[in-house]
C-alpha cells in the first residue's frame, strides 16, 4: 500500500532511490497510464489504447505492456526491455502532492525503490536537490501538465465521437485462444471523415499529431504478442 509524504531535506537527508527494473520494483502491471503529450515517444515501442475504469469514468489513454494481471513483458531478467520507459514509472517512487494549494514533491517511503544503502542520492550532503531530483522533478511536471491536459484531449475526442470499443483475438504459438477486450481505440474511419473545420480545430489545439500517434502504435500489438509467445516458450523449457 501506498504511503505518500512530503519530501524535505531533513527527515529524508539518507533516502537514496533504486534506479534497476525488476519485478521485485512493483513494475510487474500489464498497462500504465499515459497522456497525449508523450504520445510521440512511447508509440515507437508499446500500443496506446483507452480504458474506463468504470462505466460512468472518462476515458483513460493507458500503455500497454501485457495482456494478463500482474504481466508486463517489457521486463525481463536484464532490466526494462525498451527505450522509452513510461514517465509514471520512471517517475517511481515520486509524485506530485499538494501543500494547499501549493504543488510540491512527494514521495512513497513504502515503494521498493527507496533505499537508505543503494542507489542514487535524493539530496546533496549539505541539503540541496541532487542532479537526480531535478531530473525526476522535470518528469513531475511534465506528468502533472499532461495528465491535467489529458481532461481536453478526452473531451475533444469524445465530443466528435471519434472513441469506439474493440476487441482483439490472439491465437498464440501454443494454440491457445486469447481474447483482448473492454478496451477503446481511435475510429479511423470517422476521422477521415471529419471535415476541414474538425480537422484545424484538433490540429490548432494541438491533438491531431497525438492521435496518429496513438494509430500508429497499434502495430505494436504483433511485437507485443511476439513477447508474449517468447514468455511462454521461455516458461516451458
Amino acid at each position: 500500500m501506498a504511503n505518500p509524504v512530503l519530501l524535505n531535506n531533513i527527515e529524508h537527508k539518507d533516502l537514496r532511490v533504486i534506479q534497476r527494473h525488476g519485478s521485485d520494483m512493483d513494475e510487474s502491471h500489464p498497462f500504465v497510464p499515459t497522456f497525449a503529450e508523450e504520445f510521440r515517444l512511447l508509440q515507437a515501442h508499446y500500443p496506446i489504447i483507452f480504458r474506463k475504469e468504470t462505466e460512468n469514468s472518462p476515458f483513460e489513454p493507458i500503455a500497454l505492456l501485457g495482456f494478463e494481471a500482474n504481466e508486463n513483458l517489457f521486463l525481463d531478467e536484464k532490466g526494462w526491455d525498451a527505450a522509452t520507459v513510461p514517465l509514471l514509472i520512471a517517475r517511481l517512487p515520486f509524485l506530485i502532492g499538494r501543500d494547499g494549494d501549493e504543488l510540491m514533491i512527494h514521495i512513497d517511503l513504502d515503494n521498493p525503490r527507496v533505499s537508505k544503502t543503494e542507489g542514487e542520492p535524493i539530496f546533496l550532503p549539505q541539503g540541496g536537490m541532487s542532479p537526480y531530483l531535478e531530473n525526476v522533478n522535470g518528469m513531475l511536471v511534465a506528468v502533472h501538465q499532461g495528465m491535467e491536459s489529458n481532461v481536453a484531449f478526452i473531451e475533444a475526442l469524445t465530443k466528435l465521437e471519434l472513441i469506439e470499443g474493440f476487441s482483439l483475438d490472439v491465437t498464440l504459438d501454443d494454440g491457445s485462444q486469447n481474447r483482448l477486450s473492454g478496451f477503446y481505440t481511435i475510429n479511423e474511419e470517422r476521422l477521415a471523415a471529419l471535415d476541414a473545420a474538425a480537422l484545424d480545430s484538433l490540429h490548432k489545439a494541438g491533438w491531431l499529431a497525438p492521435i496518429y500517434f496513438q494509430l500508429a502504435s497499434l502495430s505494436n500489438f504483433r511485437a507485443l504478442i511476439d513477447r508474449k509467445n517468447a514468455r511462454r516458450a521461455a516458461a516451458k523449457a
